[in-house]
């Protein structure tokens, strides 16, 4: 890659819309569902997944699952997402409260 076209994808990366929200990561096998937020939705499923990989989770549920089901059976979704305007009054604390409102209504369990 050429330096021109290596600077050109950093400024288009920075200046990428960054979205927050919970996201689910669910087992197939035993329908288990884990719950997560996240800053950056974009990102955080490479993220989960590296982590699951290398067996360094440190949700050890979740971790447990993966290494007896396999990567196979484990699927990703985003299950809310939030425009900035609408974070700017405490991102962590309605993050929190909305993390806690999928936990409870669905029976998962938080990571």
């Amino acid at each position: 890659m050429k330096h021109s076209d290596r600077r050109e994808a950093l400024a288009a990366y920075k200046e990428r819309k960054v979205q927050a929200g919970i996201y689910a990561v669910c087992c197939a096998t035993t329908g288990e569902r884990w719950f997560g937020k996240a800053p950056d939705l974009a990102t955080i499923q490479n993220r989960l997944w590296f982590t699951l990989r290398q067996g360094s989770n440190p949700h050890r549920s979740l971790q447990e699952a993966w290494a007896k089901h396999g990567a196979d059976v484990f699927s990703f979704e985003v299950v809310e997402r939030f425009e900035e305007k609408d974070l700017k009054l405490g991102r962590e604390r309605i993050l929190k409260r909305q993390l806690d409102h999928w936990v409870e209504s669905s029976g998962g369990r938080a990571i």
